[in-house]
C-alpha cells in the first residue's frame, strides 16, 4: 500500500512536469517569435516545428529530474531545495533535448530538411524554456501538494495506520508517517506491551490503545487500514502473530525490521536469485550519477583552475617573501573507499611548524601561521590548488572534508560511523563545513552533516552548498 501510495504520488508529480514542461517549451516560442517583445532579425521558424518537438522535451524534463531524485521522498526537504532541484534538473533536461535533437539532426536529417531549420532550435527559446519551466514546475507541484492537503484534511482516501511497537524503532516509524503526509496516511497510535502499565500516551502525543495481544480488537475498533510492525528481534514470536491476524482480515501489514535502526546510511532490498537481501549504508552515488558528478567536477575545476593562474602567481610571490620554503604545501589525507592521496595548498606556515610538535589539530588562529598565512587560512584561500586535486580526480568539490591518516585512525574508533564518510570522494567543500561545522568544532556533529549529504546527495545539493560557501565567503571579506 505504501509504494502505491508513493507511486499515485510520483505519478501526479509526473504528469504536472510533462505538461508543464511542454506548456513552457510552446510559451517559450510564441514569447521569442510572435510576441514581438523580441527582434526577429531572420526567418521565423514554422510553429509546427516546435509543436513537433515540444512532446520530446516534456518527456526529457521527467527523465532529468529522476536522475535528480525529484520523485523520492526525502524527511526535512524544504521549498529551497525543491527549487535548486528542479532548477538543476531542468537544466539538465535542456542538455539531454538540446544534445539529443542536435545529433538526430545531424546524422539522420537530409541537408535539404537542415536547410529548412527542422529540428533546430533557438537558443533563446531553450533560455525562456528553462526559466519558464521552473516556474511552472514550481507553481505545479505546489498546486499538487495543495490539491492532496485539502483532499486528506476532508477525510478523502486517508489511510489509517497503527504501529505496533513503542520503542525506539516505532517512535522512528511514527516521525516519518507525520512528517510525509503528502502520503495520506493519519496515525491512530500505538500497541504495546506497555499499555499494560499506567501510560497512555505512546509517543508525540498519540495514544497507547492497548498491548501486542489486542491487536485484533483495536484494529476492529479503529477501523484500521495498515499495520506497521516495529518490535525488537528478541519479540519475534508476536511479530509472527500480528502477521497471522492481518492474513485473515484486509488489513495490510508491513513489518520493518529491527536491523534498521543500525543503519546509518540507506538500505536497499536486493534480491539473490529469488532471496531477499537487505543491502545497508547503500549510498546514491553510483553509476551515472557519479558521472554527472564528475562532470561539474571538471568543468568547474578547469574554469577556476584557468581563471586563477595569475592570482595564484601573486599568492606565490607573497608566500616567498614572508617566508623560505616552498609554495605549495602537500599533505596526505584519506578519501574515497579509505584509500590515501596527497592534498595541495597554499603554504600557511612555515616549514618546520610540525618538527617538534608532530602532527596536532590546526586553530582557526594559529598562531604558527605566517602573516600572509593568517590571512589565506581566514578566508580559505589556500585551499585554492585543492582544485588542482578536483581535476585529478582525488577530490570532488562538494564532500567531507578529508582527513589526516592519523587522525582518521583515533577517530575511527572514537566516533560511530566514522569512515561511512569515505563511501564518496573528500570535497573542498561540504554540507558541514556551510553549516557552520568546520575548523576546531564538534567532529560529532560534523560526521552527523555529512552523512545527511551522503544520504540525500543530488546535484541541486552541490549546487546550493556551492552558492552557500560562496556567500560566506564574500561575507567573511566584507
Amino acid at each position: 500500500m505504501l509504494r502505491r501510495h508513493n507511486r499515485l504520488l510520483v505519478a501526479l508529480y509526473v504528469l504536472a512536469d510533462v505538461i508543464s514542461a511542454g506548456a513552457a517549451f510552446l510559451i517559450a516560442y510564441l514569447i521569442r517569435f510572435e510576441s514581438g517583445l523580441i527582434p526577429v532579425w531572420e526567418g521565423v521558424p514554422p510553429f509546427s516545428h516546435y509543436l513537433t518537438l515540444a512532446p520530446f522535451v516534456a518527456l526529457s524534463v521527467p527523465i532529468a529530474f529522476h536522475v535528480q531524485r525529484l520523485y523520492r521522498l526525502r524527511r526535512g526537504r524544504t521549498r529551497v531545495d525543491d527549487f535548486f532541484a528542479v532548477l538543476v534538473g531542468t537544466i539538465l533536461a535542456v542538455l539531454l533535448a538540446g544534445g539529443s535533437i542536435l545529433y538526430f539532426r545531424t546524422y539522420y536529417l537530409s541537408n535539404a530538411l537542415k536547410q529548412q531549420g527542422v529540428y533546430e532550435i533557438s537558443q533563446l527559446v531553450w533560455g525562456l524554456f528553462l526559466v519558464l519551466n521552473v516556474f511552472f514546475t514550481y507553481v505545479s507541484r505546489e498546486t499538487v501538494r495543495d490539491v492532496l492537503s485539502r483532499r486528506w484534511r476532508a477525510g478523502i482516501g486517508l489511510k489509517r495506520v497503527l504501529v505496533v511497537g513503542v520503542g525506539d524503532l516505532g517512535r522512528m516509524v511514527a516521525d516519518r508517517i507525520l512528517e510525509h503526509s503528502e502520503l495520506g496516511f493519519r496515525l491512530i497510535g500505538f500497541v504495546d506491551d506497555r499499555a499494560a502499565g499506567a501510560d497512555t500516551i505512546g509517543y508525540r502525543g498519540l495514544p497507547l490503545l492497548g498491548t501486542v495481544a489486542d491487536v485484533a480488537e483495536v484494529a476492529t475498533r479503529e477501523k484500521i487500514d495498515e499495520i506497521y510492525v516495529a518490535l525488537p528481534i528478541e519479540e519475534h514470536l508476536k511479530t509472527l502473530g500480528v502477521v497471522e491476524f492481518s492474513t485473515r482480515e484486509c488489513i495490510d501489514v508491513h513489518v520493518v525490521p529491527d536491523l534498521l535502526q543500525f543503519i546509518t546510511l540507506r538500505a536497499r532490498l536486493e534480491d539473490l536469485d529469488g532471496l531477499p537481501l537487505i543491502s545497508v549504508n547503500d549510498v546514491p552515488l553510483r553509476g551515472v550519477n557519479t558521472l554527472l558528478k564528475r562532470t561539474v567536477d571538471i568543468a568547474l575545476s578547469a574554469a577556476v583552475v584557468a581563471v586563477g593562474v595569475i592570482p595564484a602567481f601573486v599568492l606565490g610571490w607573497l608566500i616567498k617573501r614572508t617566508s623560505p620554503g616552498p609554495i605549495f604545501y602537500k599533505q596526505v589525507r584519506m578519501g574515497l573507499d579509505g584509500k590515501a592521496f596527497v592534498v595541495y595548498k597554499f603554504r600557511s606556515m612555515p616549514v618546520d611548524a610540525e618538527d617538534a610538535s608532530g602532527p596536532v589539530w590546526a586553530r582557526e588562529d594559529d598562531p604558527r601561521a605566517t602573516s600572509i598565512g593568517r590571512w589565506l587560512r581566514r578566508h580559505d584561500f589556500d585551499e585554492l590548488p585543492q582544485f588542482w586535486n578536483v581535476l585529478k580526480g582525488d577530490m570532488s568539490i562538494v564532500g567531507p572534508r578529508p582527513e589526516r591518516p592519523f587522525f582518521v585512525e583515533q577517530f575511527k574508533y572514537q566516533i560511530p560511523q566514522y569512515m561511512l564518510r569515505h563511501k564518496v570522494k573528500s570535497g573542498i567543500t561540504g554540507w558541514a563545513q556551510v553549516n557552520g561545522w568546520r575548523g576546531n568544532t564538534s567532529l560529532e556533529k560534523r560526521i552527523e552533516f555529512d552523512l545527511y549529504y551522503i544520504e540525500n546527495w543530488s546535484l541541486a545539493l552541490d549546487f546550493k552548498i556551492m552558492w552557500l560557501t560562496i556567500l560566506r565567503g564574500l561575507h567573511r571579506l566584507a
